[in-house]
């Protein structure tokens, strides 16, 4: 599949800042599953050094600007085809051990909830090979965390967002990483974009998915909120131990105090 992304952040500064720092992880990865036609990311006004690639196998770039600013707009825009590997991370290069991402962090420790539905879901399949059980971890953050846009927030927990049953990618994503870290299986968050669900209906594009380590496969994606396996309608971005390390957008800034954000993501099908 053929794909176009149109992704634009725009920041506002109440009063106007004097200098932004932004690490950006918004380039498209490069696989057996997905590969990048073009991908631009600009930013009127700012300076964006050249990239780096990281221990995950993700670009990043970093941006800055001087002030003073009362805005800033980070635009990407690209195309690339995809195609479904049942969620399997083939031919991507990374250097970092699986083993990483065994460790916690404070949005994706496990409390004795979530060690409790792990233990539950390792029981029930205490014959099945890694792979089954991780997709029976992954059904049981779907059926156990209900997908209800509005009702948590950037900051949510992993523990908070299975206490209220209730959450977005980002919660069913942290929950389901939390679950397989307990039991010994190395997970990590992917931010992304999505075309549309496994049904074809329209989706938020802004998307979030785990990826869980399997010793005969390696890495394979796990999408809780749609029940499914990354196919051919999924663009990956980056990886991290939980969503703020993986967040297509990392920054700080000096001076000013509000900032407000709009975001606006478009993904397309295009023709050949």
């Amino acid at each position: 599949m053929r794909l176009t992304v149109s992704h634009s952040t725009r920041y506002r500064y109440d009063p106007p800042v004097r200098n932004v720092t932004q690490s950006l992880k918004l380039s498209a990865s490069r696989f057996a599953g997905q590969q990048v036609l073009n991908w631009h990311i600009t930013a009127e006004g700012a300076t964006i050094g050249s990239p780096f690639v990281d221990g995950f196998g993700d670009t990043v770039f970093t941006l800055t600007a001087s002030g003073p600013l009362d805005s800033l707009e980070v635009l990407v825009t690209g195309t690339v085809t995809t195609q479904d590997h049942a969620g399997v991370l083939k031919g991507h290069r990374e250097k970092a051990s699986p083993q990483v991402f065994l460790r916690a962090t404070a949005a994706t420790r496990a409390d004795e909830a979530i060690l409790a539905l792990a233990q539950k879901v390792k029981a029930d399949n205490a014959q099945a090979s890694q792979l089954d059980i991780a997709h029976a971890l992954s059904q049981a953050v779907s059926d156990a965390v209900r997908y209800a846009p509005g009702s948590t927030h950037a900051h949510t927990s992993a523990a908070e967002a299975l206490a209220e049953g209730q959450g977005v990618c980002q919660d069913h994503t942290q929950v389901l990483i939390a679950m397989a870290r307990s039991v010994g299986l190395p997970a990590r968050y992917v931010s992304g974009y999505l075309f549309a669900d496994a049904d074809g209906v329209p989706h938020e594009a802004a998307h979030a998915w785990a990826e869980i380590y399997i010793d005969t496969l390696g890495w394979v994606g796990f999408d809780c909120a749609n029940r499914c396996c990354p196919t051919e309608y999924y663009i990956r971005l980056g990886s991290g131990l939980d969503a703020r390390d993986a967040a297509p957008i990392r920054g700080i800034h000096s001076g000013g105090s509000e900032e407000q954000l709009d975001v606006s993501v478009v993904v397309k099908q295009s023709q050949q």
